[in-house]
């Protein structure tokens, strides 16, 4: 009788249990990237996404971070690391190309198309994504600056993804953000990006 008695306090410890571990379930962002993504120039473990996982920790999500960034990649190598982006079989992707295309003079009918082929795949495979932008250097001429800021609309315009527009939106402004190279963020500045980048991430955290 008295293990009889047990059973239901028993039964409804499982379903506490069960409901707990359904809800806690991790579910993953990877933050596809270059050198900015990876943290180039920082300390071991000091990057955006690194920083986002820490935001994301304090707001209790159930979501954890990976930094796949690799310093020097372009668009084309966007599209060969793909599979093991894919295998991760993450909820959220965060793509962060085009910079190292543009330093090197690549036409930006390539990195569009590469960036198109990146975003349908990832969609294809019902990862929600948020493109990540960035811009050049002036003296690359006004024509061809402008006309690689007008991939990351065209291709979130295709795509129907959302668009963080400049990675460095109110960065360059704070002394302290920017490397002595003049184009990786400080700590200071990967912390600002997770804070910025967090406000168009949120809405695809299901």
């Amino acid at each position: 009788m008295k293990i009889r008695a047990l059973f239901p306090a028993l039964f409804a410890v499982c379903l506490i249990w069960t409901s707990l571990s359904a809800g806690g379930t991790q579910k993953t962002i990877v933050c596809f990237g270059d050198s900015i993504t990876a943290g180039y120039g920082l300390a071991e473990s000091v990057s955006y996404p690194e920083d986002l996982n820490h935001l994301l920790a304090l707001r209790h999500s159930n979501y954890r971070v990976i930094n796949q960034g690799v310093p020097g990649d372009t668009t084309t190598d966007a599209l060969t690391r793909l599979p093991t982006i894919l295998a991760l079989h993450p909820q959220v992707v965060v793509v962060e190309f085009g910079g190292n295309d543009g330093l090197r003079g690549i036409d930006v009918n390539h990195t569009r198309a590469n960036l198109m082929e990146v975003v349908r795949r990832l969609k294809s495979a019902k990862i929600r994504v948020l493109l990540v932008g960035i811009t050049l250097p002036p003296n690359y001429g006004p024509d061809y600056v402008r006309s690689f800021d007008q991939v990351f609309v065209d291709v979130a315009h295709a795509t129907h993804v959302a668009r963080m527009p400049m990675i460095y939106d109110s960065i360059y402004t704070v002394p302290g953000t920017i490397q002595s190279d003049g184009i990786h963020p400080t700590a200071k500045g990967s912390q600002m990006i997770a804070v910025h980048m967090l406000r168009y991430l949120q809405p695809l955290l299901q």
